[in-house]
């Protein structure tokens, strides 16, 4: 009996959660090792935003020293951990906010690791890599590339946030759409639609039953009589749209006096006129998913998303006759409990049956690519057909290709640079520096006394950077005498907004859930602004 008091407690603890990404978003991100590099504040604050919705496990890798520095701008360092090993440090206090969650550290930097042990990294659902020079991000992004493992790049320079997304393909089911309309096809009803709407008969019904009959009923008689009555089409216009919702307003009945009734329905059905005549189509995201070539080209590789993707795409062709399954909800309205649950359930048994039609074509596309017929679960075929029209699939350039001379993206930074103070001239600022790491082997102005010198080198190796990847763009001085006075800082109030939004995006990968960005972002704590560019 320990068990369901064990569930309640977790499903008091992780609520709000559990209402964004549900129990089997919970369930990915219990089962997910996550290895963070670094235990700077940028990586605590991300770290501290994956343990308290309670990722599974967390491996720090780093090899610093405890400093005086990290204890004034890490909430999880004390001055007691100066000296000693700050991976160490920082797992010991980031575990205590949650007992669930399996901590672990490697006293060893991401250099080391990368020189003596690579397939170290393997053992991860995800990399985040936190202020790492560029040599050694650079060889660490290529690693996780070719072993196909998400990596998350996260820096926090002075008052500047950056973070990179490098994943080569995700794929997203539930993508949480913002302000969805309902899917009735009340343009294109489906038979046992059709028939359970002919089953009403507004015109010979009591009082009662004419007040509690559903919206959805309504507009769907009232434009069976547009149809025979004014157009072929549905109403579009403003002005056709107001006519159709005088057609309803007629149907509401009068008393003895020739005053219209009270009746909810009819009023919540003029209301809905807007979001309830939407055309039946297919989404043009979801057009390029059935013509990309992993739906076209399917292998015994292919993951499960593709095989169902193209499962869907072949009843679309056939059963679906041209449309997406029915995704099987209908709102809430006024209307009496046996009414509302007759048409709710004709919604409902349309959507188990197109599921049913998709489920045959994937059996039959497994069975052809020589794979077993379970290794696609049910609830997997049921979450891909009722998210249908909000699938989502994002690729990232990898950090090489941003980094070549050849396949640098010089056409996203010029477009962006008609404006001086354009986020993207942080992210030149931030390459400029880089290369002033790389030239000296400090970043600039980390002391007082250095700034004034090193704003001439500064200077220089942007200039250098334009040059060489062909940027006829111009930078203001200000943001080099900026950047040499932030002197590498960590401060801590920008690195815990950038470890809110970091966690975020892990969030997002191992869940499977809401779309991630690609694959720059860039916050200006100067501004209070950020964005997000295609590199």
């Amino acid at each position: 009996m320990a068990q369901p008091g064990r569930a309640s407690l977790k499903e008091q603890r992780y609520d709000r959660q559990l209402r964004l990404w549900g129990d089997h978003g919970q369930e990915a991100l219990e089962s997910a090792h996550v290895c963070v590099i670094n235990a700077t504040a940028t990586g605590t604050e991300i770290l501290k935003n994956l343990v308290l919705p309670g990722i599974g496990a967390f491996t720090i890798v780093d090899g610093n020293q405890v400093s005086g520095e990290d204890v004034g701008n890490n909430f999880f360092l004390q001055k007691s951990h100066i000296d000693q090993n700050r991976a160490q440090s920082a797992t010991e206090l980031l575990q205590e906010l949650n007992n669930d969650v399996s901590g672990n550290f490697v006293e060893e930097s991401a250099e080391k690791l990368l020189d003596n042990d690579p397939s170290f990294f393997s053992r991860f659902n995800l990399v985040v890599a936190t202020q790492l020079p560029e040599s050694t991000l650079m060889r660490l992004a290529e690693l996780l590339w070719n072993s196909n493992i998400p990596l998350l790049v996260c820096r926090t320079y002075g008052l500047v946030g950056y973070m990179r997304v490098i994943i080569k393909e995700h794929t997203v089911v539930e993508s949480h759409p913002d302000n969805t309309l309902e899917d009735l096809r009340l343009d294109k009803p489906f038979p046992e639609l059709k028939e359970h709407i002919q089953s009403y008969d507004l015109d010979h019904m009591d009082k009662k039953d004419h007040s509690h009959t559903p919206w959805i009923v309504i507009v769907a008689k009232y434009l069976t009589k547009w149809f025979s009555e004014k157009s072929e089409q549905l109403p579009k216009s403003y002005k056709e749209k107001e006519a159709f919702r005088q057609l309803i307003r007629q149907g509401i009945l009068k008393n003895e006096n020739g005053t219209p009734e009270d009746e909810e329905n009819f009023e919540e059905a003029i209301k809905n006129v807007n979001t309830a005549l939407n055309t039946t189509e297919i989404p043009r995201c979801i057009e390029e998913i059935f013509n990309d070539d992993c739906c076209i080209n399917l292998t015994e590789q292919s993951p499960s998303f593709w095989i169902l993707v193209r499962a869907l795409k072949e009843f679309v062709a056939n059963e679906g006759q041209g449309s997406l399954p029915v995704r099987g909800t209908i709102p809430d309205m006024i209307a009496d409990s046996s009414k509302f649950i007759k048409l709710q359930n004709v919604y409902r048994e349309k959507a188990k049956k197109d599921i049913a039609a998709v489920g045959n074509h994937a059996a039959k596309l497994l069975q052809s690519l020589g794979k077993a017929p379970e290794s696609i679960s049910e609830r997997e075929l049921k979450l891909l057909c009722s998210n249908s029209a909000f699938l989502r699939v994002v690729r990232c350039r990898s950090l090489s290709e941003e980094y070549g001379l050849n396949t640098f993206n010089k056409d996203e930074i010029i477009s962006h640079m008609d404006n001086p103070d354009s986020e993207v001239v942080l992210y030149l600022m931030l390459r400029a520096v880089d290369r002033f790491y790389k030239q000296h082997g400090r970043y600039p102005g980390v002391y007082n006394y250095q700034v004034e010198d090193d704003i001439g080198k500064l200077k220089s190796c942007l200039t250098g950077f334009l040059q060489e990847h062909g940027l006829s763009v111009v930078v203001k001085d200000d943001y080099v005498h900026e950047f040499c006075r932030y002197g590498a800082a960590e401060p801590h109030a920008i690195a815990a907004f950038m470890g809110g939004a970091a966690a975020q995006e892990v969030i997002k990968v191992i869940t499977g859930q809401f779309v991630i960005f690609n694959n720059t972002y860039i916050y200006s704590g100067m501004s209070q602004t950020s964005a997000t560019f295609q590199l």
